[in-house]
């Protein structure tokens, strides 16, 4: 496979039930295949988009000082600002050439995970940056819940399965921020080879060259979505939990060309996380003789510590 598939969610969420399965066996097929897809007819508009990406690029222009103010220590990085070269792909020593903030999930206070997640970081400088931020991370969750829906039907489970565990999940939108390059790096990718740890990612900003997948001829593909899409992949906790029947599959974003090392870049992923006590054991109906069971028993709370270690959000 040479490009990743494009599909429509405006299929499943239709009223003709031939329209509804097609989506469904459309995603089903390409996350089994390669585990990327191109989305269009989610529930993000043009002005969020547009809006959302300015006050992105408005807070990441704020001085170096301003922005560490918004660097809270020990949560792993897992609200507000994480700063350049700080998490780097598991493997390596040599920190992404990238810096990044986090939005993460809204509770109501009476939620049993109220207390769990760590509170969100109020950029004082910029008022409506929380406001926008909030509003695309609970589109793009409302997006996520539907193609999770879709995978259930594929996996033949209930509609409706993954609702209980998306639902005050521990998703978390994270604008991100590759600035010009300055000098030659030594070893250093935007972001070096890697698998998304949770349920399902959704992009932003793969509008141009730099996001590659790797098919599994160990080719390098570059995903590039439409205006009007997000890309989708499956993340490492649905491999697992599906015994990697949909693929988690390894991408990067390479470095420009030289005569582009001036230019930032910015995407923006929602990684869409289950609620910590779900358990990712492996669904039954995806064992076999000719499929054993691949992973160990976990939970996604003890799955996600284990890989912000690996990352270094999170210091043993």
């Amino acid at each position: 496979m040479q490009n990743i598939p494009s599909v429509d969610l405006r299929d499943f969420l239709s009223d003709d039930p031939k329209r509804k399965q097609k989506f469904v066996n459309e995603i089903g097929s390409a996350f089994e295949n390669i585990g990327f897809v191109a989305l269009k007819g989610h529930f993000l508009d043009d002005q969020l988009v547009n809006e959302l990406y300015s006050e992105i690029r408005k807070f990441f222009a704020l001085p170096v000082e301003t922005k560490h103010n918004y660097e809270i220590p020990g949560i792993g990085g897992q609200r507000g600002y994480v700063s350049f070269g700080k998490e780097h792909a598991k493997g390596r020593k040599e920190g992404d050439l990238k810096e990044f903030w986090h939005f993460g999930q809204y509770v109501d206070a009476a939620s049993k995970y109220a207390s769990e997640y760590p509170e969100n970081v109020a950029v004082a400088e910029l008022p409506r940056f929380n406001v926008v931020g909030k509003e695309a991370y609970q589109m793009l969750e409302k997006t996520g819940v539907y193609v999770l829906r879709a995978l259930a039907l594929h996996l033949g489970l209930d509609e409706f399965y993954f609702d209980k565990y998306a639902h005050d999940g521990n998703s978390i939108l994270r604008p991100i921020h590759y600035p010009p390059i300055t000098s030659e790096p030594e070893n250093a990718i935007r972001a070096a080879a890697h698998g998304d740890i949770n349920l399902i990612t959704l992009l932003m900003g793969a509008q141009g060259k730099g996001l590659q997948v790797q098919n599994h001829d160990g080719e390098w593909i570059d995903a590039i979505a439409e205006d009007d899409q997000l890309v989708i992949n499956v993340g490492d906790m649905l491999s697992r939990h599906t015994n990697n029947k949909l693929k988690s599959t390894i991408h990067q974003v390479v470095n420009p060309p030289r005569e582009l090392w001036g230019t930032s870049r910015y995407s923006i992923p929602f990684f869409m996380h289950p609620v910590s006590d779900m358990r990712l054991d492996c669904l039954e109906n995806c064992i076999d003789a000719e499929n054993p069971k691949k992973f160990e028993d976990i939970t996604a709370g003890d799955y996600l510590y284990e890989r912000l270690v690996d990352l270094g959000l999170i210091k043993k």
